[in-house]
Parts: structure tokens; sequence; C-alpha cells
């Protein structure tokens, strides 16, 4: 399991190796056909901001070589917001006083039907809070089932699952597991999570391991921008893709760098990114890794993911409504958080267009499963 992989890295040895970097160290990792880690530590470095441009111009390339000019569009499916854990920065937190929702299959459905009014999304995700009693793995394996006629791909970012849960789930249609590990800060996760499973560091971390070993067609991950040094964790979460991909081959990954947004809790982040700090990330990545899908999520402006479409971003929502029921049902209960990029799926699909690129609304297809 990764958790006993991540013992061997030292946090503030990893802090200190970042902030040692060069611009010689830049210069090195860009010339590279396949940076390592230590690359990855450069690149994203304070000692790369001024190879901005550069590392755009490659990130772009690689982009296109890998995935051609097109952008893959999903739709968030928030389908509860009942949750027994305590993070202190989530709106869904069990001690934030409001109505908790459970949509019911009919719901569900209607919930369904919302989004294909919206536009042809074929790329739905089902939210969750986490409640495993109440909304578990019975309660997600009927979701799936009544969304299935509805689109040819379906994921979920939900409580981590036993590796036998996630391969029940296939068996229902689901093709891709989401999962944030939030911070691989060890000692300081639990200051954000409490109380609740999610308190528990190591089946966390250890959740992608079991989506492996379950066959899950594609892993999704990512760390909560705003917790902890953002540099040092996303080293960490690079770290843990390498270990992946050499342990499941055979899976597709993705990764999403969400900022943190305003939300119930009142949470105010410890690390603010720019924007131009979220674009290096990006570049970063992407040279690291040609081949994972990079996600950008309506967290961020208009003006942001009009950019990033052309530079390392595969992937991005549309019409995202971060409320259960928000599409038909409950349209004003409580958001997880605040949208920034509030337009339609056809206007940012014409704003994609608009670039050169393409929106794709359908990569996977039912038939195959």
């Amino acid at each position: 399991m990764f958790s006993e992989e991540l013992k061997q890295y030292d946090w503030d040895a990893t802090t200190a190796a970042i902030a040692s970097k060069t611009a010689v160290d830049v210069e090195r990792a860009l010339r590279k056909e396949r940076p390592g880690i230590d690359d990855f530590m450069a690149l994203i470095s304070p000692a790369a901001a001024p190879y901005l441009e550069a590392m755009a111009a490659r990130s772009r390339a690689l982009t296109q070589k890998r995935f051609g000019k097109v952008i893959s569009m999903y739709i968030p499916l928030y389908i509860t917001n009942s949750c027994t854990n305590a993070c202190v920065y989530c709106g869904f937190n069990r001690h934030n006083a409001f109505r908790r929702v459970i949509l019911t299959p009919p719901q569900i459905a209607d919930e369904c039907e919302a989004i294909r009014r919206l536009g042809p999304f074929e790329n739905l995700l089902l939210v969750t809070g986490e409640n495993p009693v109440a909304a578990g793995t019975e309660y997600l394996e009927k979701a799936l089932q009544v969304c299935r006629p509805y689109f040819n791909n379906l994921s979920i970012e939900v409580m981590p699952l036993s590796a036998e849960d996630y391969r029940r789930l296939t068996l229902s249609g689901l093709n891709g597991v989401v999962c944030f590990q939030e911070t691989y800060h060890r000692e300081r996760y639990n200051v954000y999570h409490p109380a609740g499973q999610k308190a528990d560091f190591e089946w966390r971390v250890n959740g992608f391991d079991r989506m492996g070993q379950a066959g899950v067609h594609k892993i999704g991950m990512g760390v909560l921008i705003g917790l902890e040094d953002w540099r040092t964790d996303v080293t960490m979460m690079a770290r843990h893709l390498l270990y992946l991909r050499k342990h499941y081959w055979q899976t597709r990954y993705s990764i999403n760098f969400p900022r943190m947004r305003p939300s119930e809790s009142g949470f105010q982040p410890n690390v603010v990114m720019s924007d131009r700090e979220l674009a290096q990330l990006t570049f970063a990545f992407r040279i690291f890794d040609n081949d994972v899908d990079i996600s950008v999520s309506t967290r961020e402006r208009p003006v942001f993911r009009n950019n990033i479409a052309t530079l390392g971003a595969t992937s991005m929502s549309a019409g995202s409504r971060t409320e259960p029921g928000g599409y038909h049902t409950y349209p004003q209960a409580l958001e997880q958080f605040s949208v920034s990029d509030d337009r339609s799926p056809a206007e940012v699909a014409e704003a994609i267009r608009a670039a050169g690129y393409e929106p794709v609304w359908k990569d996977w297809d039912k038939i195959f499963d």
C-alpha cells in the first residue's frame, strides 16, 4: 500500500529540496524528454517562475501531441449532502446546521433529465457527502443504475470504499473514481479532519490502491490547495501517481488542483495560490506526465479556464451545481463550495471552439462495458 512508501518521504526535506532549486535545475528539467520527480520539483519551484512562457509552450505541444485539440466535457451531480465527517473547511461538515438531503431514485432520475436538457453531456460525475450508513454502497449502486440509461460514462466522487465494493459498483456501470487526498501531510491531516471516517489517513490514502485492485477504469486524484504548502503537497501526489502507474499500469489517471473557495464552514485558506502559480503547476504536471488527464472545474474563473484550455488542461466541467438536487429538485439547497464560472454549457463550449479547440461530450460508450 502507498501509505508504507509514503513514510520514506519527509515533508520538511521535500519542502527544502523544492526551495533549493535554481534556474540551472529548471533549464535542465526543460531539456529532458522524461523528467523525474527531482525535475518536477524544479518546475514547480519559485525558480521556475521566469520560465512560465517556455513551460506553457512545451505543455501545449505535449498536450496537443497526446490528446489533440479537444476538451472533454463533464458535469457533476450531487445526490446527497449528508455527511458524518467534521472537515473544518467543508460546507457539508456534520456540525453545520442546515437541511440534509439524500435524493431518492426518482429524484435522481429527474436530475438526470434536467442535465440532459442542459447539453449533450455523456460524462457524469456523481458526488456525495460521506455517510456510509444512509448513503453507502447499496445507495451508490442504485444511483448508478438509475443514471446509466442517461449517460455513457459514470464516475463517482464519494467516500473511499473497499476493493470489493468498487468491483461491485463497476457491475452497475461505474467507469471512474475521483478522490481527493486533501493533503499528504500526515501530521496535519487530522487537524483538518478531526472526526468521521475521513479522519483515518491510512484508509483514505490507500483507497487508490483499492481502486486499482478492483480494476477501476480511471482514477482521479488531487490535493486541496489552501491547506498546506502546495508545492510539497503536489510533489507527494506526483510520487503517488508514479507509484500507481507502476502497480496499476492498465488504469487511466486524472488530476485536479481545486483551490479553496468560500463555503458554509467559513474556513480561510492557510495558503493562497495565484493564477500564475496554478498555471505553472498545470504546465509542470503536463511536462512530468504527458498522458495524465488534467481537469479544471467551475471553481476557477472563466478567463483562467479559457486560457488553460489551450495550454495543458484536457477536461472541464460546465453548468455545475454543487448542491444536491440543484438542477431540478432542490435548487436552493446548500452548496459545497461557490462556483466561479457560472456560464452555461453552451457558452463554455463556444469559448472552447473560439480558441480553436473542440468540446468532446462523449469518449466512452456503455457498449464497451
